[in-house]
């Protein structure tokens, strides 16, 4: 059964923001390991270090969390009540992405401000 078109374009979205969240995470991440090097027993920086750190878990399991409904709605005789939890579900993913897409880029600033 083809996955329907509002559902496709959500998961077209979130694999898109996921793919920038990751690409953030890795330039905090090695700005973090920079400065860290510098400081060495800075807590600050060594909590940014395990946010970014969670971050790419979360990424992971959110990834996972998409493809597990991508393939549930692949399925031959999909019910409607499944389609419209994966749709739901999938919004809420989005909500909770965009609030980290936002946060990461709020403490990627504070370390650049560091240097």
């Amino acid at each position: 059964m083809p996955i329907p078109s509002e559902i496709a374009s959500l998961i077209e979205r979130l694999t898109q923001e996921l793919d920038r969240i990751e690409e953030e995470t890795t330039e905090g991440l090695n700005l973090a390991q920079r400065l860290l090097s510098r400081f060495t027993n800075n807590v600050i920086l060594t909590q940014y270090f395990a946010y970014f750190s969670t971050i790419r878990f979360f990424v992971e399991t959110s990834r996972q969390q998409v493809e597990t409904t991508t393939d549930t709605l692949s399925a031959e005789d999909v019910p409607f009540e499944v389609i419209q939890e994966a749709g739901e579900e999938l919004g809420m993913l989005l909500g909770r992405v965009l609030e980290v897409k936002i946060n990461i880029s709020r403490t990627k600033t504070r370390l650049d401000n560091w240097q």
